[in-house]
């Protein structure tokens, strides 16, 4: 099969604006399925609402497309249904942390093996620029065209608290490094987070000044370094990006599935 064949060619032309980066995002999502040879009937997808989550309607798999910032709670049930699929969540960043920040810090806490992918262009872009928990301080948008004063959640170290097993950062002009954790993340057998930055030229960009979505993705480059480089240590404002937590630990779908046996046995 070829990444085509992972597409549905009759929701296109797609919906993102020029230079989205969330394009790319579905290329390399598509591409580590691809290289893992994951059958089309093992893989459910669920998404929320935003320009993130029409991925659930471009990839030919199972997919669900739910309610804003629901997502992972569609993900819970159809995962403790059937545990044998592999569960891929595609969120953004307002999706993921703000109306769905408790879903995602108890997907993280129970270790339910799913796969998060958080796709952080630092803004509401569906809805016309307003802020998200990742925009961070000083930026701009639409319900903050003075500058805002919100402090940014830190993805990774939100994940890592809340225990997410396998934690990962990259962004779109780190193409390659976005498949390779997508596959990484596939395969682990916990909750899984890969942040993915991604640029956002109609809203973010235009309303920061950052340029166009070329001059973004090389901020990307420019401003992100391996995790645990010398350049970090230099220069402390950079973004580390690769993976910050590989951990094996009891799954929550595993333990579950303990439990039924001991009440059957208890039924005995």
């Amino acid at each position: 099969m070829s990444v085509k064949d992972y597409i549905r060619e009759r929701f296109f032309p797609h919906i993102w604006c020029a230079g989205c980066g969330h394009g790319t995002v579905l290329n390399s999502m598509l591409r580590a399925i691809e290289d893992l040879g994951i059958s089309k009937n093992e893989i459910v997808i669920t998404s929320g609402i935003g320009c993130s989550s029409r991925i659930a309607g471009y990839a030919d798999f199972h997919t669900f497309h739910t309610l804003h910032g629901r997502a992972l709670a569609f993900a819970t049930g159809v995962k403790m249904s059937a545990p044998e699929l592999n569960l891929i969540v595609p969120m953004g960043d307002g999706d993921a942390l703000a109306i769905g920040g408790n879903h995602f810090i108890h997907a993280a806490r129970r270790n339910i093996d799913i796969t998060a992918l958080v796709m952080n262009n630092r803004i509401y872009g569906m809805t016309g620029g307003q802020l998200s928990p990742l925009s961070g301080c000083g930026t701009k948008g639409t319900t903050a065209p003075y500058t805002n004063i919100d402090n940014s959640f830190d993805t990774v170290e939100l994940s890592i608290a809340a225990g997410a097993s396998f934690v990962a950062r990259t962004t779109t002009y780190h193409v390659k490094q976005i498949t390779d954790l997508i596959k990484q993340a596939i395969l682990h057998e916990g909750f899984s987070v890969v942040e993915i930055l991604s640029q956002c030229p109609t809203y973010f960009g235009r309303k920061n000044n950052l340029g166009s979505a070329v001059d973004m993705l090389e901020s990307f480059k420019k401003n992100t370094t391996p995790v645990g480089s010398n350049a970090k240590e230099k220069k402390p404002a950079l973004i580390e990006r690769g993976i910050f937590v590989q951990e094996e630990r009891p799954e929550y779908c595993s333990e579950y599935e303990k439990i039924i046996e001991k009440a059957m046995g208890a039924g005995h």
